[in-house]
């Protein structure tokens, strides 16, 4: 330890060392205000240590304290691999990182400024949606700045968390890039149909040509991939950071490391839905100041929600792709890691033996938090715009004289979302004295307590909202009706939470009184629509949870591979199983809220199939013989794409699975702890095989529509039946969306069930681990992982990605 003449020279720093002896390493330095530095000779000449610094060997920690000399020990090779080459952070962050802090400030406020005197120029309704959009942002950058304050922990598990980090951020430059590029193909393609098709009656007695048509779609089309793809940044980007912070709250508290994986997720939560809600009101508020909307002459502000379907379509091809890749990667790494370190080798799971995990580590970041934050930007959007489409079609036909209530309704709603959630997320709070080791709580029972506050605010502002936006002199009661639709919405969110829970968890038409022109009843459309409106107003504390459960997972590795103490373990377990659970639910909430969305846009496509065709298209005939075809390849199309995802991660996981026994058979001294795996070996296999076969299930499930729609038109056009196109493709949606349901619910629930027989039987039951049973329950999860986290999560994207592209495309199909 230092003389009493160093003491006085470290003016008062307490001294932090780590002293593991059975570990193999040591690290020692001086903790003060900013954080742990090493010194070297005198407090003049200081240099901080790097996280990824391990020190191996018996290091006599006295002489070097002694000395105040570690410089032999700077030198030593890192134990996890750099699997960065290049810079990974998106080229618009990085120019943003660059720049003038007063001159990033003056642009901020310009355009900020912008935003709202658009908003003004459209709407009070729609200055209210940007304001609070600023403000969760606001609070996200705050729950950022609390969650990166908490500390890391020993350096060792520092240098884990980096080596995830990294290879899950070039992971993800090198998939959206990938993903970019086919965007753009596909903008120009859409841009070409647009500019040959035909127009609407509303669009030519507006003088909208199809230039101006084509644009707005396209640019509408590219701003939700763009949206799509900051969302999935997002989700990856706080994950890989807040992982460790939560393995080592766990030394302390298992309630203090659940707040923070919760205010984690929370913050890609706010985020994701924020974005959704104000690209969505850009958009509108844009196009309506730039069109004059309902001057004279000029387009109707009924007609205004069509223009915004290129968004939906644009965040559905970025989301499709990238749970394609990303559940391709996760589940191919899990899985190979499994089967031969557990089945065969016998080692625990995240075992730093292992070559395979880290790449089943990175995979939690890319498949999990990435993929799903763009699945639920996409979610989100979708249902906004086919709502606005539903509410503007209803406030046309039944006359209403100011009919932007029911259009900007949704706006409304999911900006409550963003307030009710944010109560709930700041309501799971740590231990008063964090000094104190309190006693392991259940963590569902706590998300479940933040979850049911956020239902309560939920069904109290979703009433003021109808009131407030619904209200109208036609019908006095109409808004009352309303509200009761998204009471069920919110009732059927919560028994989804509950149900979903129940079966994985290991321990347990309506009127509105609106009448349309005619004096019929109506309004029982845009009552789904509220239904659908409600079941999705918490969202974001929804995909919090979501997000809680691979951050939750990211930290037990940590602690494994880091090789702490078996209680931290069992803490980080719980929370782990707690996680699964959630995950889960969030991919019950998902399909419910994908089946709702896409009956929208259903109803969307009829009504803009009429609009082309100049007749009316109310039904679809399945006994016509064509029309029976579309819908058998409609349901053909779901399982011959859950087939091909499943197939993609057995391809990669075996190439995983050749590797690993390929290093434990050449490297024998790995098993003893004297040989290094190759980990980013792993990694590289899994990034490359993952991008090559995401191609194939992505582009069956863009192009078949077309050409089902296409080729049926073609028929049509030879037999005398004009529609026949479009009535086939409407008969692939119909069984393509039911059979989606059902196949996706399969895969979610029997997934999550297998993953957690697994957890149960290692908590000790039947055998423990080790045992027949937990072989057997490994091999059942190896099944599953490919369900629940690869096939059925796409199929909750394809199904509203059927929606959007028939949504966009049904001009071809006249």
């Amino acid at each position: 330890m230092p003389k009493p003449k160093q003491k006085k020279a470290l003016n008062q720093c307490m001294i932090y060392f780590s002293l593991c002896e059975d570990k193999g390493f040591c690290a020692a330095g001086l903790k003060g205000k900013k954080g742990v530095q090493f010194y070297q000779g005198s407090k003049v000449n200081p240099f901080p240590v790097p996280q990824t610094l391990i020190f191996f060997g018996a290091v006599a920690m006295d002489d070097a304290m002694e000395t105040g000399n570690l410089a032999p020990y700077q030198e030593r090779p890192r134990t996890f691999p750099n699997m960065r080459s290049k810079p990974s952070t998106p080229l618009i962050f990085r120019i943003l990182m660059r720049m003038n802090v007063r001159l990033l400030f003056v642009l901020l406020f310009l355009g900020f400024g912008a935003i709202f005197y658009i908003g003004a120029s459209t709407s009070p309704i729609i200055v209210f949606v940007f304001s609070v959009c600023i403000i969760s942002f606001l609070l996200s950058i705050y729950l950022t700045k609390w969650v990166l304050a908490k500390d890391e922990g020993p350096p060792e598990m520092g240098q884990i968390s980096d080596a995830i980090r990294d290879g899950a951020e070039g992971f993800f430059k090198t998939q959206y890039g990938t993903i970019s590029k086919m965007a753009l193909l596909l903008a120009f393609v859409i841009f070409g149909i647009y500019m040959f098709r035909s127009t609407t009656p509303q669009q030519e007695s507006s003088g909208l040509g199809r230039l101006t048509s084509a644009s707005i779609t396209v640019f509408s089309f590219l701003l939700g991939a763009v949206c799509s793809g900051m969302a999935g940044y997002v989700g990856m980007w706080v994950s890989v950071r807040a992982n460790v912070r939560v393995s080592s709250a766990a030394r302390r508290s298992a309630r203090e490391a659940l707040q923070i994986a919760v205010r984690a997720g929370g913050f890609s939560a706010l985020v994701v839905v924020g974005m959704a809600v104000i690209g969505v009101a850009i958009l509108y508020a844009t196009f309506y100041v730039w069109l004059g909307v309902d001057s004279p002459g000029s387009m109707k502000v009924t007609d205004l929600p069509l223009l915004l379907v290129g968004y939906g379509f644009g965040a559905s091809f970025v989301a499709l792709f990238a749970q394609l890749g990303g559940g391709i990667y996760t589940k191919a790494a899990d899985v190979g890691a499994d089967l031969v370190g557990k089945v065969e080798q016998g080692i625990p799971e995240d075992d730093p033996r292992n070559p395979a995990v880290i790449a089943d580590l990175v995979g939690d970041n890319v498949g999990d938090c990435a993929a799903r934050g763009a699945d639920l930007f996409e979610s989100i959007a979708a249902e906004i715009i086919s709502a606005m489409i539903l509410g503007g079609s209803m406030a046309q036909r039944c006359k209403i004289e100011d009919p932007s209530g029911f259009i900007l309704f949704p706006l409304v709603i999911h900006s409550f979302d963003l307030i009710v959630s944010s109560v709930g997320i700041f309501s799971i709070r740590g231990t008063r004295d964090p000094g104190v080791i309190s006693v392991m709580e259940d963590p569902m029972t706590i998300l479940q307590k933040g979850y049911s506050i956020t239902i309560i605010l939920a069904v109290v502002t979703f009433g003021l909202s109808t009131r407030w936006m619904l209200y109208t002199e036609q019908a006095p009661s109409a808004w009352l009706n309303f509200a009761l639709c998204g009471l069920v919405g919110i009732m059927t969110a919560y028994s989804f939470v509950w149900i979903t829970q129940y079966y994985t968890d290991y321990k347990h038409e309506p009127t509105s009184g609106l009448v349309d022109g005619d004096g019929n009843p109506t309004g029982g459309l845009f009552g789904t629509a509220v239904a659908t409106m409600g079941m999705l107003s918490t969202a974001a504390y929804v995909l919090t949870m979501d997000m809680f459960g691979p951050i939750a997972d990211n930290a037990g590795g940590i602690v494994e591979m880091s090789r702490q103490p078996e209680s931290v373990r069992e803490i980080t377990d719980v929370l782990d199983a707690a996680g699964n659970t959630t995950k889960a639910t969030t991919k019950g909430f998902a399909i419910g809220s994908a089946a709702l969305a896409s009956f929208l846009l259903f109803s969307a496509y009829m009504d803009e199939v009429a609009a082309f065709a100049h007749s009316p298209f109310t039904q679809v005939d399945i006994a016509i013989p064509e029309v029976f075809v579309g819908g058998l390849l409609g349901s053909m199309l779901i399982f011959l794409f859950s087939a091909w995802a499943c197939a993609a991660v057995g391809r990669t996981a075996q190439e995983v699975v050749n590797e690993v026994r390929r290093q434990f058979i050449e490297r024998p001294g790995i098993m003893d702890y004297k040989d290094k795996p190759d980990y980013g070996r792993c990694v590289a296999i899994v990034a490359s095989a993952s991008l090559k076969e995401m191609i194939k299930p992505g582009a069956l499930a863009v192009i078949s529509p077309i050409f089902i729609g296409i080729l049926f038109r073609i028929l049509g056009y030879y037999t005398g039946h004009p529609l026949l196109g479009a009535k086939v493709v409407a008969a692939m949606l119909m069984f393509a969306t039911v059979s989606g349901i059902l196949m996706a619910l399969f895969l979610n629930t029997a997934g999550g069930a297998w993953d957690n027989a697994k957890k149960y039987i290692e908590t000790g039951a039947l055998g423990g681990k080790g045992s027949d049973s937990h072989k057997a329950a490994i091999t059942g999860d190896t099944v599953g992982d490919p369900f629940k986290d690869t096939a059925g999560p796409s199929l909750h994207v394809l199904i509203k990605m059927l929606a959007t592209i028939t949504l966009v495309m049904a001009p071809v199909f006249l």
